[in-house]
């Protein structure tokens, strides 16, 4: 059975330099009837169990460690058995979260990860965050980018650990150069694809912005 994709939108709060903000994330369950992988374990690890209906979780994959899309992954992973996968870039931003408990493996720019025959690529995007990525699915025509683009613009840059010129880099040679239809499947908020943000983006580089 081909890999198919399911959104799951999970609510709770996000939490850096000293302020709390509620908000909906996107958990992304890429796989069939039998497996799947998890692309961020938000807020609700039973609601993301649940949507599992019993398949086989073979990872937990971080797109970066701020604490809406962490928060849930190792009650995730004690209920599965699934390892916690996360770019060691995160690790400082992941200990705020979960001091006592590191991640179980390392995501390096090129990794494939395999899923009911379907290969996503690590893409390593800094700027949001040191260790943040994306996965390309190419059978899939699909990019998992966190929080590095959505649908009208670049991830924010606004707080610790971030830098605009860094994610602008990262979505300049990382995403642009990705084929035009493929479907953008973002942290938060509505799907896009990289034809509908590729000209607002090449007027931000333009820009310097």
């Amino acid at each position: 059975m081909t890999a198919r994709i399911e959104r799951l939108v999970t609510s709770g709060t996000f939490s850096l330099d000293g302020g709390t903000w509620d908000v909906d994330n996107n958990v992304w369950i890429v796989g069939d009837d039998s497996e799947a992988i998890v692309v961020d374990a938000a807020h609700d690890a039973a609601a993301i169990e649940a949507a599992l209906s019993g398949r086989a979780l073979r990872a937990i994959v971080c797109t970066h460690a701020h604490n809406d899309h962490i928060d849930a992954a190792p009650a995730l992973a004690a209920a599965t058995g699934a390892p916690i996968l996360l770019h060691p870039g995160d690790l400082p931003l992941w200990q705020q979260t979960h001091p006592d408990r590191a991640p179980d493996g390392e995501l390096a720019d090129g990794q494939t990860l395999t899923v009911a025959g379907t290969e996503l690529t690590v893409l390593h995007t800094p700027g949001h965050a040191p260790g943040a990525v994306c996965l390309y699915a190419p059978a899939l025509a699909t990019v998992f980018t966190g929080d590095t683009l959505f649908q009208g613009g670049p991830g924010a840059t606004g707080r610790s650990f971030s830098d605009f010129p860094t994610i602008i880099g990262s979505i300049r040679e990382r995403l642009l150069t990705l084929p035009p239809a493929t479907e953008v499947l973002t942290g938060h908020g509505d799907p896009t694809t990289i034809a509908a943000e590729a000209p607002q983006l090449e007027e931000w580089i333009r820009r310097g912005h």
